[in-house]
């Protein structure tokens, strides 16, 4: 049985954005293997692909992630359920035997609870957030932190606030969060390839990409999910996400990391939140471009002079911004994530 979505395209019938806890747990507890599930990226950066999930690759990673935490529990949902992360928050929750918490202004009562979040949701409610959010947070087993790179600072100040913080690395494609404070959950694969490139196997691997079979060829090579981020393993053998593939931004014939730039440029003082892109330009080539939302000490001195001396205090002089955009906050995708697109249309 297929239904037909959006602008006459044809969805299988589990496309998650259909689905609710009732549906969910029927399909968690179908005999045999069910119909997939069909879970749309954000699309944070251009168009949206449409991923394939079996339940076999979403029990496997919830399998995983509860052994690598020592533990189950109820989970708190803060995150879309049409998204794999929020989807991921329901499905830990039902397969422990409790029923998640989704009410939005509310969290778990008692402790031993779990919860997913992205960096942003973390920064706001340490930053900006009522007391009691704050308290609640330290009530929690484990807060799972994925969707984008974790700074030091932020992590430094959830420890402080007595906040037990997990930073995650996956994608749609891998189930969600696979690689657990740079270690792969048990039976996850990860290899960085010569060019640097990150790939990633194991039982929590998509089917394929719904109606791209091209895409999938190009991105499911010899039984490897074929990242588009670049990555090292450190000395004591931690996967390192260095940032997206195209978040090195070539201006001027100088190869600019934007997510080194983009940590920098939060660790000012005045700086509350802060990404950075490359957008095309007739001189530089892609010229670098700095997004920040001041913070309430020292934001209102920000201009752009004073975060280029920022960011040369440490990096060289070819990687400070060359155009800079105050924003009252990060514009932000449904899931959480920088809306890129937006961003770059704003810097025009």
């Amino acid at each position: 049985m297929r239904t037909t979505g959006r602008a006459g395209a044809r969805w299988p019938r589990h496309y998650i954005r259909g689905m609710d806890v009732p549906r969910l747990r029927a399909w968690l507890a179908a005999p045999g293997e069910p119909e997939p599930l069909v879970v749309e990226t954000s699309g944070s950066s251009g168009t949206p692909k449409r991923v394939v999930l079996s339940r076999r690759a979403v029990l496997a990673s919830v399998a995983a992630s509860a052994d690598r935490l020592g533990g189950t529990g109820p989970w708190a949902l803060r995150l879309p359920l049409g998204y794999v992360a929020g989807l991921q928050v329901v499905c830990r929750s039902l397969v422990a035997g409790h029923e998640p918490l989704t009410d939005p202004a509310r969290w778990p009562d008692g402790d031993g609870w779990f919860t997913s979040l992205v960096p942003t949701q973390l920064h706001r409610i340490l930053e900006d957030a009522d007391p009691a959010d704050r308290s609640a947070l330290a009530r929690a087993h484990t807060v799972l932190l994925g969707g984008g790179p974790v700074d030091p600072a932020l992590r430094a100040r959830a420890t402080a606030a007595g906040v037990r913080v997990v930073a995650t690395y996956g994608a749609a494609e891998t189930a969600g969060g696979c690689v657990y404070d740079g270690v792969p959950l048990d039976g996850v694969e990860v290899d960085v390839d010569d060019t640097g490139r990150i790939r990633l196997g194991g039982p929590t691997l998509f089917d394929r990409y719904d109606g791209d079979p091209d895409l999938t060829a190009r991105t499911l090579v010899d039984g490897w999910f074929v990242t588009a981020d670049a990555g090292r393993v450190a000395d004591d053998g931690r996967l390192q996400v260095l940032g997206r593939i195209d978040d090195v931004v070539v201006s001027g014939g100088v190869n600019v990391p934007g997510p080194a730039v983009a940590a920098r440029l939060r660790a000012h003082p005045g700086v509350a939140e802060a990404e950075v892109l490359g957008v095309p330009d007739e001189e530089w080539g892609n010229r670098l471009v700095a997004f920040v939302a001041p913070a309430g000490v020292g934001g209102a001195d920000l201009d752009a002079t004073a975060l280029r001396a920022w960011v040369t205090a440490v990096h060289p002089r070819a990687w400070a911004p060359r155009q800079v955009v105050v924003l009252d906050a990060i514009p932000l995708l449904a899931n959480g994530k920088p809306d890129r697109v937006r961003l770059r249309e704003l810097a025009r």
